[in-house]
């Protein structure tokens, strides 16, 4: 019964849809019960908890199955300033402390300041669902799916409504919501800022996996010639059909998934089929100000290619419990967040990873050269780590946002992410190169970060236990 439900609350929504020409709508709707990522810490003690529901019809629409499923148990519903907020600093994601579409460049002006070693706890906000081409308009979008109000993120309706620092070209701009920056006290260029998730909660109990025509890994490039018998074409309806020429951005076609949780996993149905896959939050976006924007002094870049400063580099291994090692090039460095993360493959394929709002509490921590605080690596490149594993980093073209253009080529990330495990094992754990070279290629695992920002990116997993 409650797959059938499912079908046609799918159907009829698309229906009820009718001003975005075709939007793809796969809705996993399910009873919900707690995430089993939040912890007692995050959730707050007393918690309630709120419902999702599915609505069965969407409105006007006849033939709706007349039930709903709906349960509490995620907890509470993480809104600005609600529930235990941990860290010596808070910042939520208001329209006045957030670029949307955009990253602060070395030029910006921070919002906060905190010392080194201390700790911030930020709201990031997820673009999913606000987006212009989705209707910017949260209470619209996700109440269409069955969300109730009060399951709505506040911030987000405040960004879609109110939101005014940049102009929005969604044509142009990138879709993130950058939450910052933060200066921190004593950081200088040249310096490494070690970024230490201590937590990444999700904030409500859904996230959204879109796609979108040109975007993601099978996106189809008129000057790229596949090989004979290969064919490349996007997973979406026809690009004739896509109504780009109109200048709407709500008339555009995308294929949005709106995903649910339940028992700590994401829930995706097909027909009769119900997925279940792990929840591994992180942000997909954390940087320091690192773009010059050519050599203007413009306080923004575009949100979409990871830099040497990080950014929208879309590492899943850099959840809770992760260290982050980012060079610094403005004083203060800077930090950000953004993109948050519910759940991510190796490669992002489809474009967006299951996006959804993450409240997360980070360590920030000035590392000086000669210091041996930071990898020798992190002082000219991002470098990653958690309990197990060194994680070194390829990026295809990382000056992109500073002049250097945007090429995507997986081979050049590859290469880089080589050179960069070399150098680490070589300066900072004595290995003979030629030895650790060979070492890589019996024991590491490299694998394919993302394939949909432009410049693409390489990480390694080197393992700390081979190491003794």
């Amino acid at each position: 019964m409650i797959d059938s439900f499912k079908r046609e609350a799918a159907e009829t929504l698309v229906k009820g849809l009718g001003r975005r020409r075709f939007m793809g709508v796969v809705a996993a709707f399910g009873t919900l019960t707690a995430v089993t990522a939040c912890s007692p810490q995050a959730v707050g003690a007393g918690s309630t908890g709120s419902t999702l529901s599915a609505v069965p019809a969407a409105a006007g629409a006849s033939g709706g199955s007349g039930k709903t499923a709906s349960a509490s148990g995620f907890g509470q519903i993480l809104q600005p300033n609600s529930g235990t907020i941990m860290g010596d600093a808070y910042l939520a994601s208001t329209p006045e402390d957030v670029l949307w579409g955009y990253v602060p460049t070395v030029h910006a002006t921070p919002v906060m300041s905190i010392r080194s070693g201390q700790t911030v706890t930020i709201d990031a906000m997820s673009h999913e669902g606000i987006l212009e081409d989705q209707g910017r308009n949260p209470l619209e979008y996700f109440g269409g799916l069955g969300v109730l109000e009060s399951s709505i993120l506040q911030d987000a309706v405040s960004i879609a409504a109110e939101y005014n620092r940049t102009p929005r070209d969604f044509d142009v701009d990138g879709p993130h919501i950058a939450t910052g920056p933060v200066a921190v006290e004593g950081a200088r260029s040249g310096d490494v800022l070690k970024i230490e998730t201590l937590e990444a909660v999700p904030r409500v109990p859904y996230g959204v996996v879109s796609s979108r025509h040109g975007k993601g890994g099978l996106a189809v490039q008129p000057e790229v010639q596949p090989p004979d018998g290969i064919s490349l074409e996007e997973v979406m309806p026809p690009v004739d059909t896509d109504n780009r020429s109109s200048g709407v951005p709500s008339d555009y076609g995308n294929v949005s998934v709106f995903t649910a949780i339940e028992d700590g996993k994401g829930v995706m149905t097909s027909g009769d089929m119900s997925v279940r896959f792990p929840l591994r939050p992180f942000m997909g976006m954390m940087g320091v100000a690192f773009a010059e924007t050519d050599g203007l002094t413009s306080p923004e870049a575009n949100s979409v290619p990871p830099t040497l400063g990080g950014g929208n580099i879309d590492i899943r291994h850099l959840g809770a419990g992760s260290t982050f090692y980012l060079p610094v090039k403005a004083d203060g460095a800077l930090f950000y967040v953004g993109d948050p993360h519910m759940g991510m493959g190796d490669g992002e394929v489809a474009l967006t990873a299951m996006e959804g709002s993450l409240r997360g509490t980070f360590r920030l921590t000035v590392c000086k050269p000669g210091s041996g605080d930071a990898p020798s690596v992190a002082y000219k490149y991002p470098f990653g780590e958690t309990s197990d594993a060194w994680i070194p980093i390829g990026l295809s073209d990382p000056d992109g946002l500073d002049g250097g253009g945007v090429g995507g080529d997986l081979n050049v990330a590859m290469r880089r992410a080589i050179v960069n495990a070399l150098d680490f094992l070589q300066n900072d754990r004595g290995m003979d190169r030629a030895v650790a070279y060979a070492y890589l290629s019996a024991a590491a695992d490299f694998g394919v970060s993302q394939v949909v920002d432009r410049t693409v990116g390489v990480h390694g997993v080197i393992r700390k236990a081979d190491f003794g």
